[in-house]
């Protein structure tokens, strides 16, 4: 018996029925894939299915399609999206990159109730693990919903503001964003403002503009897109900031902040203010990140993360919450 390489319940080999069910619609999907990790020999087919994947992201990311039950690279548009270990040594414990993705995305669904994208590990042929995720923009006849992310809803781009134009903004003006697309406006900023303190609580860095997006179903609706792209950087980056974007204009000038020089849970409440959701809601959304905490450890330690990490991610998650109590 094993872990799941989805959910990790105990299963006899690869995935539960569950995950197979929202990853590959039921099909028997080998947890191997069929190539070899990318490497100097076969660097140039990788990037040959990797160059017109429109989804933004310095990580590789490459293109997946189901095809007879066999996962094969694409070279447009595909189902998935397969990250291997990356290539960038300046990373610190980089080989944990996969399994850090996939357990801070199950986590975010298994204990939060947070709406993500179906997501699990999988090995190359050589036993290099990658993490692959289903896209949920790409509808089962290969047609595509309309995805906004938040730089461009901001009109952010790199000729406007520059190379860091992903991390010019705030928190504060996505919820602003959220009010005016969405019609069920109210619970979709609940949700929001939970995977903000998220990302805080998980040391997820990186989550700027484009980590956050509008989606619109059939019926001509804005929603809000399940989550993506939840890791926790300072494993890779411990020198980073603890949020990619502030949490609303001036926020380092306020009381909490000049006196500790991080954010708190003070911060926290004043930016669920701004966004109008209800004080005692906002606490309880608070709150869940610490009431958890025992059986979140617990998860992170039968992870596949590697020992040392999984002592730094833990050693991570219990400085955050004490921030927010």
């Amino acid at each position: 018996m094993m872990n799941c390489l989805g959910c990790y319940t105990e299963v006899k080999e690869g995935y539960c029925l569950k995950c197979r069910k929202k990853l590959f619609d039921k099909a028997r999907v080998p947890a191997v894939l069929l190539f070899d990790a990318p490497k100097a020999d076969n660097l140039a087919e990788f990037q040959e299915h990797s160059k017109r994947l429109s989804i933004s992201g310095v990580q590789l990311k490459y293109s997946i399609w189901l095809e007879n039950g066999e996962l094969k690279l694409y070279d447009r548009n595909g189902q998935y999206i397969l990250k291997p270990v990356p290539p960038a040594k300046q990373l610190i414990n980089f080989d944990d990159a996969p399994e850090n993705e996939h357990l801070t995305m199950q986590i975010a669904e298994q204990f939060f109730n947070i709406d993500t994208a179906a997501n699990a590990l999988i090995h190359f042929k050589d036993g290099q693990p990658a993490y692959i995720t289903r896209r949920f923009d790409v509808k089962p006849d290969g047609s595509k919903y309309m995805q906004e992310d938040f730089a461009q809803l901001t009109n952010r781009t790199k000729h406007t503001h520059g190379e860091t134009f992903k991390y010019e903004g705030t928190y504060e003006e996505i919820g602003i964003l959220i009010k005016k697309f969405v019609a069920a406006a109210m619970p979709a900023l609940e949700k929001f403002f939970q995977l903000v303190i998220f990302n805080y609580v998980f040391s997820n860095g990186d989550a700027h503009l484009k980590n956050f997006s509008l989606i619109r179903n059939d019926s001509g609706e804005y929603l809000l897109a399940p989550a993506y792209d939840l890791m926790s950087t300072v494993i890779h980056t411990p020198y980073e900031s603890d949020t990619a974007l502030d949490l609303y204009a001036d926020d380092i000038n306020s009381a909490y902040y000049s006196a500790y020089g991080h954010y708190g849970r003070d911060n926290f409440m004043e930016l669920a203010r701004r966004l109008g959701i209800v004080e005692t809601r906002a606490a309880r959304i608070l709150d869940q990140f610490n009431t958890n905490k025992n059986e979140i450890t617990e998860f992170i330690n039968g992870s596949f993360l590697s020992e040392v990490v999984k002592k730094l991610y833990v050693s991570c998650f219990n400085d955050k919450v004490k921030r927010i109590q």
